[in-house]
């Protein structure tokens, strides 16, 4: 079987499990955030945490509840690192310095789990298990809960309610997260990723170019739960250093393959959820149909620049092997770059800086088009519903008619939010990469010097701001400037878009519904999903052309 044909079939396979999944998933999302019932453990969990569950809460109450759960959990995380050198489990591992401590804590509670440290050499099992894996799983569901809240001011009318902040996070963990979690991580264990406890192990005589000698040091860890939720929850990161492509973490193809149908699984069956909440399920076939076509679309393109070869030695080998496993192959490692980097995943099953020039190209474009193809847990969603809102104005422009979304007009103060949104990530990208390449010092830290070491810092800040996590290699992310303004990037990019989605969806749900008419844009139609595709790669392009020209561009034009 030829190289081109596995990976396509790899693709149907995942698309066939993804749309089996679609309607029954979503349609248990949307029953979980609608219903008014609680269950016995989560009575428990509010009765402990002092939270009336029942209690509805305006766009600002709702912020103050995201604020203050993600600030407790910076400094809980941060505090726990920094004093692990005293708590049990840590493997003999050093407490982790402040502005590591500061970037780590910072990442995993932003789901954006970027890592400057060799997982493997630098956390122990405490803090990896109570610290890093709970931060998997209520950073996820921080996500749900504004995008739940910002469906909610779709839905209601001549009301600034928005449902329960705590209310949706605990369901979100216990109802979604931590089944969908436990039972992946049984496929996981089942097909060979590590599950344990364990101690530092002395493993000897490798080959190291001279003969046979030497040795490494492996250390167990509970890696298959913390793969299961780190892919499920589109949080990133990875237990060892190597990330997805560590053969503890992602063993054969099968197990690589089922990563990125859990990467995918929740960010598409959320538009099925949407459009169940707003009554509407033509609505949300609308989004995903949007997400669907970038995502493909782009796992074509990257296909085709990574079997694309040129040259005698891509040939040999049937495509661009460097950085790659060849378990997986060029196909499947496709797949899963694309995937990791249209979600705020992060994970990585090869090395993005090794790809071809426009294949690093796409991955960073997938980053800043938003990661909203799927998007992350709830980020792709509101993100996708942000850009939906900008395309029915510009389609407004167009026709000279106050434009309209899901019964709701769209005035001044909608779009100034939703420009707000879009504005912020991108500035945040662009300034702090121009800053740290204008500074004497951090410059020192690119592996490689012209276009390719200025993708790196690119891609970094990238990465930081659209909170994906994944890095490019090659840049030596662990120095006080990148641990401290990745932090600030990841910090500003994760929670300044919720002020404006919030705030938004407060402006929505204060309104009265708009009868539809004669000339009411139908949004649910093919033609609306072509403009939004066509108003995203249009805004993106726009945005970071210029950049992208200096970086991955001119290395591939130069290629």
């Amino acid at each position: 079987m030829s190289p081109v044909l596995a990976g396509v079939l790899q693709l149907l396979s995942l698309i066939a499990a993804l749309a089996l999944a679609y309607i029954p998933l979503g349609t248990y999302m949307a029953r979980v955030y609608s219903s008014d019932k609680h269950w016995r453990v989560e009575k428990w969990i509010y009765k402990g945490i002092g939270a009336d569950p029942d209690a509805e809460m305006t766009w600002p109450a709702y912020l103050r509840g995201v604020l203050a759960f993600s600030a407790v959990g910076v400094l809980f995380l941060y505090l726990l690192m920094r004093l692990q050198g005293v708590l049990p489990g840590s493997l003999g591992f050093s407490s982790v310095d402040p502005a590591q401590s500061f970037n780590t804590a910072v990442s995993f509670v932003t789901n954006t789990n970027w890592q400057s440290y060799y997982g493997e050499q630098t956390m122990g099992h405490v803090v990896q298990t109570a610290g890093l894996a709970v931060q998997n799983f209520v950073s996820a569901a921080v996500g749900m809960a504004v995008a739940v809240a910002l469906v909610r001011g779709f839905a209601r009318s001549r009301t600034g309610e928005l449902g329960n902040f705590w209310s949706d996070l605990v369901r979100g963990t216990v109802r979604i997260l931590l089944p969908g979690a436990a039972i992946a991580a049984v496929v996981l264990v089942a097909c060979g990723v590590i599950q344990n406890f364990s101690g530092i192990h002395e493993v000897g005589q490798f080959f190291h170019g001279h003969g046979m000698g030497g040795s490494q040091q492996w250390n167990g860890g509970a890696v298959a739960s913390q793969e299961a939720i780190k892919e499920l929850g589109t949080n990133g990161g990875g237990y060892f250093n190597a990330n997805s492509a560590h053969p503890f973490e992602n063993p054969t193809p099968f197990t690589n393959l089922f990563e990125i149908f859990l990467i995918l699984v929740i960010p598409f069956a959320l538009t099925r959820a949407f459009g169940v909440m707003v009554g509407s399920v033509r609505q949300g076939y609308a989004i995903l149909a949007t997400m669907f076509t970038i995502w493909l679309g782009f796992v074509a393109l990257m296909m085709w620049t990574e079997f694309a070869h040129h040259g005698p030695a891509f040939q040999a080998a049937g495509g661009a092997y460097e950085g790659k496993e060849v378990r997986f192959g060029v196909g499947a490692s496709s797949i899963f770059a694309v995937s990791t980097t249209l979600t705020s995943t992060g994970a990585v099953d090869s090395f993005h800086s090794s790809f071809t020039g426009l294949g690093g190209g796409i991955t960073m474009l997938g980053m800043m088009l938003g990661e909203i193809a799927p998007g992350g847990v709830g980020s792709g969603l509101y993100g996708m519903l942000i850009m939906a809102v900008i395309a029915v104005f510009i389609a407004g422009l167009m026709v000279g008619r106050t434009p309209e979304y899901l019964g709701k007009k769209i005035g001044t103060r909608e779009i100034k939010l939703a420009a707000c949104y879009i504005l912020i990530t991108p500035a945040l990208v662009l300034v702090f990469t121009a800053v740290s390449m204008a500074l004497p010092t951090p410059p020192h830290s690119m592996l490689n010097s012209g276009a390719h070491g200025f993708s790196e810092v690119l891609y970094a800040f990238t990465s930081a701001s659209n909170n994906n996590g994944s890095a490019f290699a090659g840049l030596n992310a662990n120095t006080d400037w990148f641990n401290t303004m990745t932090g600030l990037a990841m910090l500003l990019g994760r929670f300044l878009p919720m002020v404006f989605v919030l705030a938004l969806a407060g402006s929505l749900a204060e309104q009265k519904p708009v009868p539809v008419t004669a000339g009411t844009l139908r949004t649910e139609k093919p033609l609306f999903t072509g403009l939004l595709v066509g108003a995203i790669l249009i805004i993106t392009g726009l945005t970071y052309f210029p950049a992208l020209a200096l970086g991955p561009l001119a290395e591939g034009l130069a290629s």
